[in-house]
C-alpha cells in the first residue's frame, strides 16, 4: 500500500447525534443494552459521545466529550456523567472517571496514556451512550549509528550495522520489518530484513549494506495480538559508500552537507606522484560522467572542492585505477514555526515554514515526542507548495504538555532535516467547545 489516509469514522449524522440534544428524537423507554454496541437509555434522555483522536500511538491521551440531552426542558446542566473504558485484553468495562455537565449538557474528560485499543461509553440519569472505539498503534523506537557516520558496503565484520529498539507496550512475537526507502522515488519503502520482537518488547537487527547511496531506514512493526494497527518508527538517514580501494582512496571533509554548502574531496593515488586524476559524479537516475580534473602532488595526493545541490555519488580515476564510490549526502534546509505554544484542547495549531530546495509536493512530517523513552513518531503529513512553503494544521487534544517537531524526510534527492522541538501547553476545553476532526494523514507502510 503506497499511502494510508485515515478519515474520521464519525459521519455527519453521527456528529449531530453525538453533540446535539436528543429531545428531537422519539421519546420512550429502551432496554439497557449491556454490550454497548447500540445507543440505549432508560427514560428519554440521550448521551452523545465522541473520542478524539480515534487513532493514537501508545501513551497518547484521548479526549472524550459529548452532550446530555433531555426533552421537555429538563435540566441537563450539573448532571454527573460517568465514563467507562474497556482496554483490549483486560476484560470488561471499568470506570475511567466522572465529571459534571456544563451549560447545555456538554461534558468532557481526558483518558490519559491510552496504550491499547480501547472502547468508551458514558452514562447518566439512566441513559447510556453508544460505544466509541480508539485504535492504538504501538510506540516503536529505532536506534543505530549516528547519522553522520560513514557506513560502508561489504560483508566484512566492520561493515555490519546493528539497528535496535523497543516496542511499547511490549508485544513479544510481533514481526519487525526493517525497511529502506527506494532509490528512485520518495515514500516508497521495501523490506531489507525481518526479525521478531523479543521478550520485554526489544528487538535487534544486524544488517550488511550491499548497495552504496542514500539510505533512509525505518522499522515497521506489524499488527499483532492486541494491536490492530501497525507501528512505524522514526527514520534514520545514512550515507553508504563502497569499501575503500587502498590503491586510490577518496574521502570527504564533510558528509553530509547542507543544501548550498561545499565539501572538499581528497585522496591518494599510491605511487602516483604528479599524475592526472579525474573526478566523476552521478545523481539519481544518471550515469557517472567526468566533472573536473586535477594533478596529484609529489605524494600522490589530490583535492577537489564540490558544491552538489543534491545527493551525489563520486569516484576518482587515475593511473588506470578506480577509487571506491563515495556517496555525498545533501541535507534539506528547513525552517519551522508554530502559531502558538498554548492551546485549548480540541483547537488547532498551525506548523509552518520553508524547505530548500523547493520541490512541489515533497512530504513534510509533523512529529510528536513519544510518551515513553523519547524519540518521535509521525502524527500528520503535509506537502510543499510551489513557493517552497508548507503549512500543517493539527488539532491538539488532551491536557498538559506535548512536544512536537517538523521533519522533512530524506529521499533519493536530498537527506532529512528536523526542526528544533516545540513544547505545547494544552489547557482544558471550555464546555461545549469540543468538536470532532478529520483524522490526520499518516505515512504508508510500504512493502511489509
Amino acid at each position: 500500500m503506497r499511502s494510508l489516509k485515515l478519515t474520521t469514522a464519525i459521519t455527519a449524522a453521527a456528529t449531530l447525534l453525538a453533540l446535539a440534544p436528543a429531545g428531537a428524537s422519539a421519546a420512550g423507554t429502551h432496554q439497557h443494552v449491556k454490550s454497548g454496541r447500540h445507543a440505549s437509555a432508560i427514560g428519554s434522555c440521550h448521551i452523545g459521545i465522541v473520542a478524539e483522536p480515534h487513532l493514537v500511538t501508545g501513551g497518547e491521551p484521548v479526549q472524550i466529550f459529548g452532550q446530555l440531552g433531555c426533552p421537555g426542558g429538563a435540566t441537563t446542566a450539573n448532571q454527573t456523567i460517568t465514563v467507562y473504558q474497556r482496554t483490549a485484553g483486560t476484560g470488561g468495562f471499568q470506570v475511567l472517571g466522572t465529571t459534571a455537565t456544563g451549560a447545555g449538557g456538554f461534558y468532557a474528560i481526558v483518558a490519559p496514556n491510552v496504550t491499547a485499543n480501547s472502547s468508551f461509553y458514558a452514562s447518566a440519569i439512566g441513559a447510556r451512550s453508544p460505544n466509541r472505539t480508539v485504535r492504538v498503534a504501538p510506540q516503536v523506537t529505532l536506534k543505530g549509528p549516528v547519522e553522520t557516520a560513514q557506513l560502508r558496503t561489504g560483508t566484512g565484520r566492520h561493515n555490519r550495522v546493528t539497528f535496535s529498539g523497543t516496542v511499547t507496550p511490549a508485544d513479544a512475537g510481533a514481526i519487525v520489518v526493517l525497511q529502506r526507502e527506494n532509490a528512485t522515488s520518495s515514500e516508497e519503502w521495501h523490506v531489507i530484513q525481518r526479525e521478531l520482537v523479543g521478550e520485554g518488547g526489544v528487538y535487534s537487527i544486524t544488517h550488511t549494506f550491499a548497495m552504496p547511496g542514500d539510505a533512509n531506514i525505518r522499522v515497521v512493526v506489524r499488527a499483532h495480538s492486541r494491536f490492530s494497527v501497525r507501528g512505524i518508527s522514526n527514520t534514520l538517514s545514512y550515507n553508504i559508500s563502497q569499501t575503500e580501494n587502498p590503491r586510490l582512496t577518496i574521502n570527504s571533509s564533510t558528509d553530509p552537507i547542507g543544501y548550498g554548502q561545499s565539501t572538499t574531496l581528497t585522496g591518494t593515488l599510491a605511487g602516483g606522484a604528479n599524475q592526472p586524476v579525474t573526478l566523476l559524479a552521478h545523481t539519481t537516475g544518471t550515469k557517472f560522467a567526468p566533472v573536473t580534473k586535477a594533478t596529484t602532488n609529489g605524494s600522490g595526493e589530490y583535492s577537489f572542492v564540490q558544491t552538489p545541490l543534491q545527493n551525489t555519488s563520486y569516484k576518482v580515476t587515475g593511473g588506470a585505477v578506480n577509487s571506491a564510490v563515495l556517496f555525498e549526502g545533501v541535507k534539506n534546509i528547513l525552517t519551522a514555526g508554530v502559531s502558538a505554544t498554548t492551546v485549548q484542547s480540541g483547537k488547532t495549531l498551525t506548523f509552518s515554514g520553508t524547505v530548500a530546495p523547493a520541490r512541489v509536493g515533497h512530504v513534510v512530517y509533523l512529529e510528536r515526542e513519544n510518551a515513553f523513552g523519547g524519540g518521535f513518531h509521525v502524527v500528520d503529513v503535509g506537502t510543499l507548495a510551489a513557493d517552497s512553503t508548507y503549512s500543517i494544521v493539527q488539532p491538539i487534544f488532551g491536557t498538559g504538555k506535548g512536544v512536537f517537531r517538523v521533519k522533512v524526510p530524506g529521499d533519493p534527492v536530498n537527506q532529512a532535516a528536523s526542526s528544533s522541538p516545540f513544547t505545547i501547553e494544552v489547557t482544558p476545553a471550555a464546555s461545549g467547545a469540543l468538536r470532532p476532526h478529520q483524522q490526520s494523514k499518516l505515512p504508508g507502510e510500504g512493502q511489509v
